[in-house]
């Protein structure tokens, strides 16, 4: 047959009890240095009888270092919790905190809108009033630097445009001036051209006399002299009608 299940629960006979603890203690140090070798762990294995008797096991590495090295770890582990403990308090404490402040600031965010203003007595509703008016002040003169700052700004941009006005008008009447000079000076060198040529026709000498040749001395002079009015007159029609009038008388 085999062995039954032992019920864990505490044994009542003394005898048997101490028998049990013995067996169990040998084994649960056999355990101890198995795991300690197999897994190469430090193992610090510490057990008090009934009785207070001391039984302990630890390995290569001495008891109080185990135990150190044991409190040092619960030390820190408490410490990560009281911290994360105590940071989850500051945060609630926090939000409660920003809670309340966005309740006072809701409230009066209505009771500048003028909302619920039943709950106000009468000294709430004056300091009420009188930070009303405050801010209206404060806004009213806001507003006004504002325009005195618009107005100044728009009276220097209209004071820039009318001096660029008054150098494009410079600019156009000195244009408009060269131009009636450069128009006068091509007038007057036109005018100069077309004078040139009669000038050139009072300025040039009369032909020579035709030459007289043997028996027709006579009749050639009669000729020339019939002919020399004539040719005078052709040759002056170039010129204006008073120096023609001039030349006939």
């Amino acid at each position: 047959m085999g062995r039954g299940r032992v019920q864990l629960k505490r044994i009542e006979n003394k005898i048997n009890r101490q028998v049990t603890f013995s067996k169990r203690r040998s084994g649960l140090l056999k355990k101890a240095h198995e795991i300690s070798v197999l897994c190469d762990a430090e193992v610090a294995l510490i057990i008090f009888s009934t009785k207070g008797r001391l039984y302990e096991y630890s390995t290569d590495a001495s008891m109080e270092k185990i135990l150190e090295r044991y409190e040092q770890y619960s030390y820190a582990e408490k410490a990560l919790v009281s911290s994360e403990l105590e940071s989850q308090g500051n945060w609630c404490q926090e939000y409660s905190k920003l809670k309340a402040k966005v309740e006072v600031l809701s409230k009066s965010q209505r009771y500048l809108m003028g909302e619920q203003l039943d709950s106000l007595n009468l000294k709430e509703l004056q300091q009420l009033e009188n930070q009303l008016e405050n801010s209206l002040k404060l806004i009213r003169s806001r507003k006004n630097q504002v325009l005195s700052d618009s107005i100044a700004e728009l009276q220097r941009k209209e004071k820039t445009l009318e001096e660029e006005n008054k150098n494009l008008e410079k600019q156009i009447m000195e244009k408009q001036k060269a131009k009636v000079l450069t128009q006068n000076a091509r007038w007057k060198q036109a005018q100069t051209k077309s004078l040139s040529p009669l000038l050139l026709t009072t300025d040039a000498p009369p032909p020579p006399p035709p030459p007289n040749i043997g028996c027709y001395q006579g009749g050639a002079t009669e000729e020339a002299a019939a002919a020399q009015p004539q040719v005078r007159i052709s040759s002056s029609s170039l010129l204006p009608p008073w120096m023609l009038s001039h030349l006939n008388g």
